[in-house]
């Protein structure tokens, strides 16, 4: 899809995807005919477009469309982002997958343009927002017009962040073009990272500070989650002591907190309190929960929560137990799994099952992170109707793993069923898109990019404290080491390509710990290519495609 496009037709998509979170964040009564001109004229009327940025957000994660944004219209394009990695390996992919998972991709992929069109249509929206901002005069406080504009630069930033992670050098574009053009032009990524920062600078010094306050919704966005994007944006840029400095103003607000104690709905049932972290509705502060920045909100039957296509990460990494004798679908078992991605051994360990060769995995014995409430690896027949088997242990074999994908250990933190619909497509629980373990590491990060392995070591033993885990001093702390710890804090959770190609260890791991690819990949695999179609519409002025991937 062209650039321009976007600028003339997303704001009306913008607007009819306007939804509020399940705690009635802007809810709105639509105008028959919406259009910048007549919305964008009041406090109101930005409020309308703010929701709708946050609804675009969301549709990162959408599949096929319904109620949600209709972007990918394919099978988890979260995925492609966790394949080809150091972590999965494809299970029984969507076809849509393929050339991800296998390093043969082209222009031509789904996703490749897909979530090139994403960012822009986030980008076209935000710059939406911001022209009219500085025209409009009618506000109901004094403080509406930064505020508004805080936002819309914070996911302008966020959305650039996935371009320059995907595709490197792309058009940097901070206004609205009215006019047909055919002449866009690559901006070299450090001068986009640049435009990030200065974006995510702004909001940090605009955007609301406490999360507390009275009124104050579930899912919006406070300056604490600009500084967490702000110390991985300077991580990008190699500039290590602000990426500290940033992760620092988080970590020192006093609004958050490692949660080591058991709190939300299920804490008086087994569990732990990691495992809490990720039961239906204990993502957002009113559950308890103080160690949330950011939450995508995806709630099950509430306007503004999830569609049956929007976050399919559930079906992602659940095993296929339903196509077992012996099994049928249960909550408890996280309702339907598609098994599209698979964890590798060499990290999440056999230990419990059959399965040849005993691997411990990266986990220490006592790290809670490891525990049946986190990984389930023990998994026992629940149909009833099989009286020959049930209640009895369902080995893990290398069959059952890397052949049929029906039984795996499994990332319970995605487990997702409802006893209405065990089917769902979707997981409609809230996603903590930014957490203040995550925080942390990226001061861990930090530290080690200035060469402070001491401090490193300190920043991630933070983290592994509340883990039950061992401390870890200098002589271990080095950013392998930082890379396996963010697997066993936030596996699943991080878009880990993203995290490979900042930390430069993209085709280091692959080669490492990937054997499907550890011949195959290329230092161009970092990148992915450009949407063909960009290219070809481009006709005015050269549109150069990544190496490795033709013309």
């Amino acid at each position: 899809m062209k650039l321009h496009t976007y600028i003339k037709s997303v704001f009306v998509f913008l607007l009819a995807i306007t939804i509020s979170s399940c705690e009635g964040f802007l809810e709105e009564d639509f105008k028959s005919e919406l259009s910048p001109t007549n919305t964008f004229t009041s406090t109101y009327g930005f409020e309308v477009g703010i929701s709708g940025l946050y609804a675009l957000t969301r549709s990162e994660y959408n599949t096929y469309g319904e109620g949600g944004g209709y972007i990918h219209n394919g099978a988890c394009p979260y995925e492609a982002l966790q394949v080809a990695t150091d972590i999965a390996d494809l299970g029984h992919g969507d076809a849509s997958l393929t050339a991800f998972a296998n390093l043969t991709l082209t222009s031509e992929e789904r996703f490749v343009g897909t979530y090139w069109n994403w960012a822009y249509s986030l980008i076209s929206s935000s710059n939406e927002i911001l022209l009219f901002s500085e025209k409009n005069t009618d506000w109901d406080q004094p403080t509406d017009k930064e505020l508004f504009q805080a936002e819309a630069r914070f996911f302008r930033a966020y959305a650039y962040r996935t371009l320059v992670y995907l595709y490197g050098d792309v058009p940097y574009v901070e206004t609205i073009l009215y006019d047909f053009q055919l002449n866009f032009t690559r901006t070299p990524k450090e001068e986009v990272l640049g435009h990030i920062i200065d974006d995510l600078k702004f909001a940090a010094e605009r955007l609301p500070s406490n999360p507390d306050s009275e009124g104050f919704k579930p899912g919006r966005l406070t300056k604490w989650a600009a500084y967490h994007l702000l110390s991985e944006m300077y991580l990008l840029q190699g500039e290590y002591t602000l990426a500290e400095e940033a992760a620092l103003e988080v970590i020192n607000s006093g609004y958050f907190e490692l949660m080591k104690t058991r709190f939300g709905v299920k804490m008086n049932e087994p569990g732990d309190p990691f495992s809490d972290l990720f039961v239906e509705n204990n993502q957002n502060r009113n559950s308890g929960n103080r160690e949330s920045i950011w939450v995508l909100q995806f709630e099950f039957n509430n306007i503004g929560g999830g569609t049956n296509s929007d976050d399919w990460t559930r079906r992602a990494w659940n095993p296929k137990y339903q196509n077992v004798t012996g099994f049928v679908l249960a909550d408890t078992l996280g309702g339907r799994g598609l098994a599209q991605i698979v964890p590798m051994k060499w990290w999440v360990g056999t230990k419990g099952t059959n399965a040849t060769g005993d691997l411990a995995g990266i986990f220490d014995e006592k790290d809670i992170r490891n525990s049946n409430y986190n990984i389930k690896r023990d998994w026992f027949y629940n149909n009833a109707n099989e009286p020959s088997l049930f209640g009895k242990k369902a080995n893990i074999t290398d069959q059952t793993w890397s052949s049929t994908n029906t039984l795996f250990p499994a990332l319970t933190k995605f487990f997702y069923g409802r006893e209405e619909n065990l089917s769902l497509t979707g997981s409609y629980k809230d996603r903590m898109k930014f957490r203040l373990a995550e925080t942390y590491l990226l001061l861990a990060e930090a530290y080690l990019g200035q060469g402070d392995p001491s401090k490193a070591a300190e920043a991630v033993n933070v983290v592994r404290q509340r883990s039950g885990a061992s401390t870890v001093d200098a002589g271990v702390m080095t950013m392998d080491f930082l890379l396996d710890e963010r697997i066993r804090e936030l596996v699943g959770e991080e878009s880990r390509r993203f995290t490979l190609v900042r930390t430069q260890k993209l085709v280091e791991r692959v080669k490492s710990h990937n054997s499907a690819l550890k011949n195959k990949i290329q230092d161009y695999h970092k990148l992915w290519p450009i949407p063909q179609g960009i290219i070809n519409a481009n006709r005015d002025v050269e549109f150069p495609q990544n190496p490795g991937y033709g013309n």
